[in-house]
């Protein structure tokens, strides 16, 4: 039998993001398999957001690294005294500040490495600069983890090893939306929403920011009113909400569009939707469209990042170019209005693929294989990754 293994995972996050649910899932379920979880995260202030809160009811160690801003360097010091005392067999960390931080505390000397890209967001130029961190971090990891094919090959174009990158789609629970379409709490969401039963439903779940192009979306919406009483719920916040509000007037759509702000869940508004809708220019694996999959919601996606790796066109989504309002608008006509069948089809299909490919449970194990490959040679010393020879 394999001996369990310890793994500490490091990522900031105060809120459940894709990447936060991900993690508390893959923790609440790595331990069938033999390894033990303990996530540290970056706190400022009192140490109590959704994040933590959730990580500590789910009963999983957790591990508070205190930072008095986004440049307190003093985490280094934090970071390798805590790997010190946890004694982690491996070491995970999510996204850029973790990447950077693990390399400079010189965590791959004390475990195996792990990083995992989950893409990247352009809110600014700073965030860009931000961004070209990885070019010196992912070089050293023993192993980079990413969700798609395309994000694989930016991170080689980035000098990371490409038989070091592997691909793991992201999960979902099969059951994920189920309570939701009950037809008395969809009815309870509309009305608190004030969403009149008329009006189909098309929803978008993600952050406001520019690679999600709500504003082709709102486009495409003007565009379908035209043959179609649409009303769409767009859930999430984020940098580009004034851009968003003004495209919303501008479009004269403000009696058409609920922005419901961040929630602590999406998943009631799987209830309400008749067409799930991603707009995004550059995507992963997203959640979003995993969610839509499972809830039995058909799927109107841009053909970008990953979302072609777990859907195919006509079968179990329509995908479209991206930045193009007129083809959004089209296939959310197919469904609403010129081949209602296909919505079920479609949705159907999706649902299959989640059972088949996408269960969490599937994931883990894929994971869990890739930690214990990790192990160091019964010698003992951790692997020797490039830029960290001794």
């Amino acid at each position: 039998m394999n001996k369990r293994l310890r793994l500490l995972a490091i990522i900031e996050a105060t809120s459940i993001t894709g990447p936060a649910k991900n993690l508390i899932e893959f923790a609440s379920l790595a331990g069938s398999e033999g390894i033990d979880t303990v996530i540290a995260t970056f706190v400022r202030g009192s140490g109590s957001n959704v994040f933590l809160d959730r990580v500590r009811a789910e009963g999983i160690p957790l591990e508070q690294i205190p930072e008095s801003g986004a440049f307190d360097f003093g985490v280094v010091k934090t970071l390798r005294r805590m790997a010190d005392s946890v004694q982690p067999d491996v070491i995970q960390t999510h996204a850029v500040k973790s990447h950077f931080l693990a390399r400079v505390a010189g965590l791959p000397r004390i475990a195996p490495w792990v990083a995992f890209h989950h893409g990247y967001t352009f809110t600014s130029w700073k965030t860009w600069l931000y961004n070209e961190l990885d070019r010196w971090s992912l070089p050293a990891a023993g192993q980079v983890l990413t969700v798609s094919g395309p994000f694989r090959d930016e991170l080689a174009a980035k000098g990371v090893d490409r038989h070091r990158i592997e691909v793991i789609h992201n999960a979902i629970r099969p059951d994920w939306g189920r309570d939701a379409r009950k037809e008395e709490a969809a009815r309870a969401l509309r009305e608190r929403w004030r969403i009149p039963e008329e009006r189909a439903v098309v929803l978008i779940v993600g952050r406001f920011s520019r690679e999600k192009d709500h504003i082709s979306l709102l486009r495409a919406v003007r565009s379908v009113l035209a043959r179609r009483e649409v009303h769409l719920v767009v859930v999430g916040d984020g940098p580009e909400r004034a851009p968003i509000e003004a495209a919303i007037r501008d479009l004269n759509l403000g009696g058409n569009v609920t922005l419901t702000g961040q929630q602590p869940s999406a998943e009631p508004f799987y209830g309400i939707a008749d067409v799930a809708a991603l707009s995004s220019r550059t995507e992963g694996s997203p959640n979003a469209l995993l969610e839509a999959m499972a809830a039995g919601v058909p799927s109107v996606a841009t053909r970008v990042g990953g979302i072609p790796e777990i859907v195919q066109h006509g079968e179990s989504a329509l995908l479209v170019p991206p930045d193009d309002p007129g083809a959004l608008a089209a296939a959310m006509l197919r469904i609403l209005v010129e081949e209602p069948a296909l919505a079920g089809a479609l949705a159907g299909r999706a649902r299959s693929l989640v059972l088949e490919r996408h269960t969490p449970q599937e994931r883990a194990r894929a994971l869990c294989r890739i930690y214990r490959s990790m192990m160091p040679h019964p010698a003992g010393r951790p692997q020797t990754v490039p830029g960290e020879e001794l």
